[in-house]
Parts: structure tokens; sequence; C-alpha cells
């Protein structure tokens, strides 16, 4: 099975919902980084690729439909390379606001050295350093490298091949760019600020 989507988006830019989404569209599992969580297995070939070792990109995708969120995202030209047919989705939300988000998320829970979880995100937070950036505290430091990755997919990947999406957007883009019908409820929205915090174990904000 190759990918149909490789998701190009970085994590607070409605990945989970788009999870949710492609998995109702192609009816089979969309790769996400509750994925890692659900198999730990995988955090071993992660960290192959974040440290730059070779990685079987189809071995490590095999079952999956489509992919979506860090740590793919950060790897989506191999993946692209992989996968040469799959539509390269990129999803995007307003710079200010995803920081916003990303920083009550996912920089907050990267702290987290505790655990069987805390050698992963020690990996996560490496990747951010290579191929992102892991000035959390410095806001813009952090949207330039948002930027600077969505300006990259943009360039580098085909017209043709490119769908750039935000939530707002819905089914019919997706839909579309697929060649599928658009179902007939609601798109789905989730994992909010609050979902998050509660998953990972992160207080509640005020």
């Amino acid at each position: 099975m190759t990918l149909k989507v490789v998701g190009a988006g970085v994590g607070r830019t409605g990945t989970h919902s788009l999870k949710v989404a492609l998995e109702q569209l192609l009816g089979g599992p969309c790769h996400h980084m509750l994925e890692v969580f659900g198999h730990p297995e995988q955090v071993q070939v992660w960290t192959a690729a974040i440290e730059g070792r070779p990685v079987d990109w189809a071995g490590l995708m095999e079952g999956y439909v489509a992919q979506v969120d860090w740590p793919g995202a950060s790897f989506w030209p191999e993946l692209l390379d992989a996968n040469p047919d799959a539509l390269v989705l990129l999803s995007v939300r307003e710079p200010d606001a995803w920081y916003t988000s990303a920083t009550n998320t996912i920089f907050n829970g990267l702290v987290r050295t505790d655990g069987e979880i805390g050698p992963w995100m020690e990996a996560v937070r490496r990747l951010l350093s290579d191929r992102f950036c892991d000035d959390f505290d410095d806001r813009q430091a952090m949207i330039a490298a948002y930027e600077r990755h969505n300006d990259e997919v943009r360039r580098r990947v085909p017209p043709t091949q490119l769908l750039e999406w935000s939530p707002e957007q819905g089914w019919a883009p997706i839909c579309r760019a697929l060649g599928i019908p658009e179902p007939g409820e609601p798109f789905p929205l989730t994992n909010t600020t609050s979902e998050f915090r509660a998953m990972m174990g992160i207080p509640a904000i005020d």
C-alpha cells in the first residue's frame, strides 16, 4: 500500500482533524504523532530518521493510506520520494494563532523527560532543532521557522500536486483534489488545546 496523501503541514494546523477526515475518505489509517504513541516500535525508526540514518520509508508507512502531522511533516520530501504520486497536503493557519496554539500544547509537552515518553520527547526536540526550530520562547523565531517550512513546500512541490488547506475550508478542497465525493456530515474538528493538554497530562489553562 502506498500513501495517497503526504501531509507537509506541521502540528497544530488541524492535523488531527485531517487524520480523522482522511481515514473516513480513504478507508484506511492515517499516520499522525498519535500513531507513534500507539505503536512504540516506531520510535526506533523515527529516531533513526532524526539522526540521519537510513530508513525504509515504505516499510514504516506500511498499512497507512495517508500521513499528517509531525514527525512525518518534517520528512515530507523523503515520504514524497517514496510515494511520488501522492497528493502533498500543506495544512496551514494564521502564523500568530499557530504559535499560540503550539506553545500551549506541543511545545509545553516537549519539556517532559519523565517516564517512557521522555526519550521520544527528546528525539522530537532534536527533530525540531535540526529541521525546524526549538527556540520555543521566541515567538518571532518560531513563526519564521513555520513560514520558512511552508514556503519550502510551496517552492518544491509542483502546483498540480500541492493542496494548501486550512481547517475552515472543510471537506471541499480535499475531496476535489482526491476526486472523492464530499461526505454529508460536517468536517470533524478535533484535538482542541484543552483536549491535547488533558491527553498529555499538562495542567489546564485558567
